[in-house]
């Protein structure tokens, strides 16, 4: 009889050690079964998926994969940025409100600052509430309670000057305000093209020195770059070069290093690759922190990091998977130990959220810390072989993209000269690409998508800064169609068709019959499928009483041998402008086949055109 340890757990204990060479044996006889005959390094590089950057993700993590890192709260700050982390009360929870109606404003922050949200980020001017209006929007709130980023662009000293007046008229204490003025000249650069307001910057930070020690006079927005299409490791690159020519600048004007670093905060966003966010976000204060270090005052290296959910993920099909992806980056952003998290309401990109749909936004990051208790734990994802070599990855990549923008003589010529817009056009042609081709799918839009869906309404949104770096969506060339199609439907009654010709039973064309219907969908074609399979003598009557323009034969591959071609002859002769198969092989009488992998949105567009839906 076996006697376990004292404590029951050491289920393995009979069992020898496995070694990294024996798991390697026992993947390339996998291997060798699918035709691979490879070993050793080579076999496990085969499991390998490679990312933007370079980065790279492998099956199997061991030990040697976790530096030391140091603690939390001390150099290089990868830990966080605060030796307590976020515990015991959790992140930050900060929500953004748009709009340019002061009182509707003053109604939805009260009641987000009643129901969990614990600071506001207030878009004033352009694209946001004028700046007369913030003293009502801020009625009602306890301003020594609720900090305040404000975010003006070009009347950031407007905004700073109407908020300060109006604390001081309410008695609020100087020292009692808490926020950031959102100072960031070379953000407004890239959003708009024109040169930002670099003097009032050094003056909002040294007026916060000499009597504001709870504010932050400058935002490095790293948005600007992430919607513009960059990576993990461009958006990192860029903020540093950023951050680094803020410190040049208030150094320059008589501030101390300590001083210069911490006027800054830092926006990054977060998406639903969570590991990649936590890692991000790691990343970025390790590489802070190496820049204050080269400065010669580490001690001011860690970073103040506000994150927001990705607005490049947020979809305006079916918006209500966007909870889900706001839910997993939100979760990344606390995990990876953001200060600060926005969560964007689902119908953000549809126009001004909806109390409910801010509601939501505020409860997500309210279940993360209450009930799932995210914030009770410091660098919960510290130690994890994978996190830990994924970190290392983005901040060298970041670093190596930061000494760029540094040779090319600092992030404001870097941008003039379009070094930057074209480094981050050239990552989204490869991400678009995939995107066409649904090898990164989005759930909605290229994924199940749903034709009778009904959106719903939200008031316009005040335009946005334009200008400068483009803003991309990762559902934009889809939308696009489904645009299209929309415009078909107000303008004849019905969608564009195309009739799914099933052959033979429901085992050979059930997969093909739903990979096609879902993939025509996506651009806003309806089909078609007869209930009853066809076959050359019946194909014909049932796709004339379609009403379907296009067709698409959808069966096996043994079925396609014996009756595809004489299929598609019945469908032409029948009217069929363009027969399509579903899936790949030699077979004859077809126009095009579509498969996994295929320019699904050339094809799409194509066919839309062939239907004459402009």
């Amino acid at each position: 009889m076996t006697v376990l340890p004292d404590d029951g757990l050491s289920l393995a204990a009979e069992f020898p050690d496995a070694t990294h060479d024996e798991w390697q044996r026992l993947v390339s006889g996998v291997l060798r079964k699918a035709g691979k005959d490879i070993s050793g390094t080579a076999a496990e590089d085969e499991l390998s998926t490679t990312f933007d950057d370079g980065l790279h993700a492998r099956p199997l993590y061991t030990a040697d994969a976790v530096p030391d890192r140091g603690l939390p709260g001390f150099a290089p700050f990868v830990r966080g940025a605060r030796a307590e982390g976020n515990t015991p009360g959790g992140w930050d929870v900060r929500q953004r409100h748009t709009g340019s109606d002061a009182q509707a404003l003053r109604d939805a922050v009260l009641a987000d600052l009643e129901n969990g949200v614990t600071s506001l980020w207030l878009p004033l001017g352009e694209g946001g509430l004028p700046v007369a209006g913030l003293d009502r929007a801020l009625e009602g709130v306890y301003l020594d309670l609720a900090p305040v980023a404000l975010d003006a662009g070009a009347e950031t000293a407007e905004a700073a000057d109407a908020w300060l007046k109006i604390a001081e008229e309410r008695g609020v204490a100087a020292d009692a305000l808490h926020g950031t003025f959102g100072a960031d000249p070379l953000g407004y650069e890239a959003r708009t093209g024109t040169a930002g307001d670099t003097a009032t910057a050094v003056a909002l930070a040294r007026k916060a020195v000499a009597g504001h020690p709870g504010i932050r006079a400058l935002t490095v927005d790293a948005l600007p770059f992430h919607e513009a299409g960059g990576s993990a490791a461009q958006e990192l690159g860029a903020s540093l070069a950023t951050g680094l020519a803020y410190v040049r600048e208030l150094t320059g004007a008589g501030l101390t290093l300590a001083e210069a670093f911490g006027q800054i905060e830092f926006r990054y966003a977060a998406v639903a690759d969570q590991f990649l966010t936590i890692a991000k976000l790691r990343a970025a204060r390790r590489v802070w922190a190496r820049v204050a270090e080269v400065c010669g005052v580490p001690e001011a290296g860690a970073q103040r990091q506000h994150a927001v959910t990705s607005p490049v993920m947020m979809t305006r099909r079916d918006p209500w998977v966007n909870m889900l992806r706001t839910t997993v980056a939100a979760l990344g952003a606390g995990v990876g130990g953001a200060d600060a998290v926005t969560v964007l309401p689902f119908d953000q990109e549809l126009g001004v959220p909806d109390a409910f749909a801010r509601r939501i936004a505020r409860n997500t990051s309210t279940i993360l810390i209450e009930e799932s208790h995210l914030a009770r734990v410091t660098d919960p994802a510290g130690g994890s072989y994978y996190v830990e070599s994924l970190t290392d990855q983005v901040a060298e990549a970041a670093w190596a993209f930061f000494q760029e923008i540094e040779r090319a003589g600092g992030q404001a010529k870097a941008l003039r000269a379009g070094l930057v817009g074209e480094r981050l056009a050239a990552t989204w042609a490869e991400r678009s690409a995939k995107l066409a081709r649904r090898k990164e799918p989005v759930t909605g839009v290229s994924e199940f998508p749903n034709l009778t869906e009904k959106l719903p309404e939200r008031a316009a949104a005040p335009a946005v800064p334009a200008g400068g770096l483009p803003r991309v969506r990762r559902d934009e060339a889809f939308e696009a169609l489904r645009a299209r199609s929309d415009a078909h439907l107000a303008a004849t009654g019905s969608r564009p068709k195309v009739f799914l010709a099933a052959l033979g039973p429901a085992a050979a064309h059930t997969a093909r019959v739903t990979f096609a219907a879902n993939l025509f969908q996506a651009g806003g074609i309806e089909p078609v499928h007869d209930p009853v399979t066809v076959t050359a003598g019946t194909v014909a009557e049932a796709f004339t009483a379609s009403g379907a323009a296009v067709a698409c034969v959808c069966s096996s591959d043994a079925l396609y041998a014996e009756e595809a071609e004489p299929v598609a002859a019945a469908l032409k002769a029948a009217g069929a402008g363009q027969v399509l198969l579903a899936g790949k092989g030699e077979f004859g009488g077809v126009d095009r086949q579509v498969y996994a992998g295929c320019a699904a949105v050339d094809l799409l567009a194509s066919l839309l055109d062939h239907m004459g839906v402009a």
